[in-house]
Formats: C-alpha cells, sequence, structure tokens
C-alpha cells in the first residue's frame, strides 16, 4: 500500500485527513522532529506539511525548515505544503524552495485529494524514468552515449556495425562531439572488448616525446630513459588503441607509424627487435584532414591505411533536441557526485538551452551545466546559471527546408521536454497523437 505522511499539528485536523485517505497507509506526525524519523523509517513517496509547525505554529519558519531537511533527504519526495499565512508569498516561496505543489488553509479535502493522487502519479513516473534510464545506461552500446537524435543514432548504428570487422576506423568531427565515447563505445562492442582499450591525445605530447609514448624505448636510449618501457601500442595489444588529434601527428613519425601498420610490428626508441603487436587502430581528429592530404602535411598512404572507414560526427547544433537530454543527464550526474539538492532545469533554462548554438559542443554543455549546478540557489537551474549569452541564427533560404527543419527541431524539442512522452509532446505542439506519429515517421524520429 502507498505510503502517505501527514504533518499537522491539529489534531481534530489528524483525525479527518487520516479519515479522508482510506486507502493509503497513512502516517501521521506532529512536529518537524517526529516527521523526520518517520521520512527515514517508513519512506513514504508524498507528504503533506502544514507551515505552523510548533514552535512556530503561527508562522512558517518550522514548516520551511522541515520542508528543506525533508528534500536533502529524499530529493525525489512529493511535499504539498498547506498554510493560512501569507498563502501567496507562501506558495511562491514554498514552490521555488522544492515543493511538488500548494493549497491553503482552510482545507477543501477533495482538492487535496486529487493533488496527492497527482502527486503519487508523478512519483511513480519518475521513479519508473530513472529505472529505465538506469537500465539503458548499464546495457548501452557505445560507452553510454545518450542521445535521440537521427543523425547521431545513424553514427552509432554505423559504429555498431563495423566493431565486429577488424578494420582501422577514423571518426571525424569537431572538438567536444564525443570522438572518444565513440571509440570507446566500438571497442566495446567488438570481439576484442576484453583487451585493454588505450587512448592518446597526439595533440597534448610534445613532438619529441610522442614516438616514445606510441613506440615505447630501451633503457638508456636518451636522457632520462632509466628502465625499458612499452608505448602506447603495445600496451594496447590485443585491444583498441585510440589516436585523438591524429592530424598533430608529425610527418617523420607518420613514416613510423605507416610501417606499423603495414607490418604489425613496432622497434622501441633506441631498440633494435621488431616487436609483434596486435591492436585495433580508432583515430579521430577535428581537422580538415583531405585539405591536409592534399597540402602534403599528411601522407596519403597513411590515411588510406587509418581510414578503411571513416564515420563523420555531426555537431551538437545539428543533434536537434539532443541539447536538453543531454543537459539532463549531467544535471543528474554532477548533482549526484555534489551532493546538491538540485533537481532540474527551470522553463526559461531549457529554452536557452535549446536556444544556444553550442560552439563547444558536448563539452561545453556539460562545462556549463556542471557550473550551473554549483552556481544555483533553489532546486531548479535557471537561465542565468547556465550563463548563456544570446545567439545569431543564419536563415536557410529555401522555404521547404526553412519549414522542415522547423518542423523537426519543434518535434525533437518537445520530445525533448516530454522525455519522449507521446501524450505530452502532442500536448505540447498542440496537435493529435496520430498527426505526431505521422510527423515522426516521416522525419525519421524517435521518442
Amino acid at each position: 500500500m502507498r505510503k502517505l505522511l501527514i504533518v499537522e499539528d491539529d489534531t481534530g485536523l489528524q483525525r479527518q485527513l487520516r479519515w479522508a485517505y482510506e486507502g493509503y497507509e497513512v502516517l501521521v506526525a506532529g512536529d518537524r522532529a517526529s516527521a523526520m524519523t518517520l521520512l527515514r523509517a517508513e519512506e513514504p513517496a508524498v507528504v503533506t506539511l502544514d507551515l505552523g509547525l510548533p514552535p512556530d505554529p503561527d508562522g512558517t519558519s518550522e514548516g520551511f525548515a522541515a520542508l528543506a531537511e525533508m528534500l536533502a533527504l529524499k530529493p525525489d519526495l512529493k511535499v504539498i505544503v498547506a498554510s493560512g499565512h501569507g498563502a501567496h508569498e507562501s506558495a511562491l516561496r514554498a514552490i521555488a524552495e522544492g515543493a511538488y505543489d500548494f493549497y491553503a488553509k482552510p482545507i477543501d479535502i477533495d482538492a487535496l485529494g486529487l493533488i496527492v493522487v497527482r502527486a503519487f502519479h508523478v512519483h511513480a513516473l519518475e521513479a519508473e524514468n530513472r529505472r529505465l534510464a538506469a537500465r539503458v545506461d548499464r546495457g548501452a552500446a557505445l560507452g553510454g552515449l545518450v542521445t535521440a537524435a537521427p543523425e547521431m543514432l545513424k553514427v552509432t548504428r554505423t559504429i555498431e556495425r563495423v566493431a565486429a570487422a577488424d578494420v582501422s576506423v577514423m571518426l571525424l568531427g569537431a572538438s567536444g562531439t564525443g570522438k572518444e565515447v565513440l571509440a570507446r563505445g566500438l571497442h566495446d562492442a567488438s570481439p576484442r572488448r576484453k583487451g585493454a582499450f588505450v587512448a592518446i591525445n597526439c595533440a597534448a605530447i610534445p613532438e619529441t616525446l610522442l614516438e616514445s609514448e606510441l613506440f615505447g624505448h630501451e633503457k638508456g636510449a636518451f636522457t632520462g630513459a632509466i628502465k625499458t618501457t612499452e608505448g602506447k601500442i603495445e600496451q594496447a595489444s590485443g585491444g583498441t588503441l585510440f589516436l585523438d588529434e591524429i592530424g598533430d601527428v608529425p610527418l617523420p613519425l607518420q613514416v613510423k607509424l605507416l610501417r606499423f601498420l603495414q607490418e604489425r610490428v613496432v622497434e622501441r626508441v633506441g631498440g633494435r627487435k621488431p616487436i609483434a603487436v596486435d591492436t585495433r587502430i580508432v583515430c579521430a581528429t577535428h581537422q580538415d584532414i583531405d585539405a591536409m592530404v592534399a597540402a602534403g602535411r599528411f601522407r596519403e598512404d597513411l590515411y588510406y591505411r587509418l581510414a578503411e572507414i571513416v564515420v563523420r560526427i555531426p555537431s551538437l547544433a545539428e543533434r536537434a533536441g539532443d541539447a536538453v537530454l543531454l543537459a539532463r543527464h549531467f544535471l543528474r550526474r554532477h548533482a549526484e557526485a555534489m551532493k546538491s539538492g538540485v533537481k532540474g532545469f527551470a522553463p526559461d533554462a531549457v529554452s536557452a538551452i535549446e536556444g544556444w548554438g553550442w560552439p563547444g559542443n558536448v563539452r561545453e554543455l556539460e562545462n556549463r551545466v556542471k557550473r550551473a549546478v554549483i552556481m544555483a540557489d533553489g532546486t531548479r537551474v535557471t537561465a542565468a546559471d547556465l550563463d548563456l549569452g544570446e545567439r545569431d541564427a543564419a536563415l536557410p533560404i529555401n522555404l521547404r527546408a526553412v519549414r522542415e527543419a522547423a518542423d523537426r527541431g519543434a518535434i525533437a524539442q518537445a520530445l525533448a521536454r516530454a522525455e519522449g512522452n507521446i501524450s505530452g509532446t502532442a500536448r505540447l505542439l498542440g496537435i493529435s497523437r496520430p498527426t505526431l506519429y505521422d510527423l515522426m515517421k516521416n522525419y525519421g524520429l524517435q521518442p
């Protein structure tokens, strides 16, 4: 039976409310301390809370203190607040501090009953959402990639197909689009999943050290080489080597890398003995690799060895609906890690996320959400917390393209706001469910 905690110091009203909720397991507390004891022991899903609790029965200070303590203990709790003291001001403050709903005294039992029923329903839906999200995260391919955009789903399907084939893969996309997440997902979906996944950012290591990092070195090969060390290629034997920013590899080292790809042997710096290594190469770059080949800054023969399969990753701005979806994912992650009371985004924050161009892609989005979780005063992140400026958008010329882009964007955004619920999405868009299904089918959108 569902548990309902009633926090009320009026004994007559306690009896009346207990009688009104015969369909629930009703728990009753007359003050903050006993309410917190019951909350910890019984873990009810919904609480009705009178703000006028002792020792301040004529004010609201004790009630607001109870509200804060309850939500700190159980952020998913649905607290329905009641007060007769400055009802309008109290209602605004209670909702701002995380209460689910508010009702003014004197109590209308029927109206309150509807609020309680709705609170239990919303709590159950949110619990199911969290359960499904956890199940998806545990079983997701591609390293737990979070997306619902058709453009990105096409990329994931491509990677899932090539994962089983032992070919070199090149990922092309702007910085922050999730190239390493996709590379790790490819490894996890491949027969090499039990081997090591070794990643190296070629742009982050000085040119003089990059050869030693990749191929290893023998003791005494250079000043400071006090012991023989395996390179990243050897460490990835039996697994996958991810070469991020492959375009930054200098030309002399490209020759040695090409030899490894052709012969599958490495020679450590200062060594003379070839070492056989079985590793799969996945590489990535944000640069225009074709232009680099044409300009002679990247070897054409190496390019064809590395780019047996080329996958182009769309920017976040090209992934309709993903910004809000990812923002919610990052908010949950960082709020949990920081033990923050932040639970979601205010409507102005959702609008700001949808309207921003995200030049820094997913990395920028995560950084802004993390900052917002730290800066937020209440339980909801606002647009000000995200610190997003104005966006200048270029308008396409073709009218049909404009209309289709607008339809696709509106549906994807509504799906994200409604968290994939079809009925909720149709209500937001002001259309029927059959119409929404037809549009989603036409545009290849999934809930």
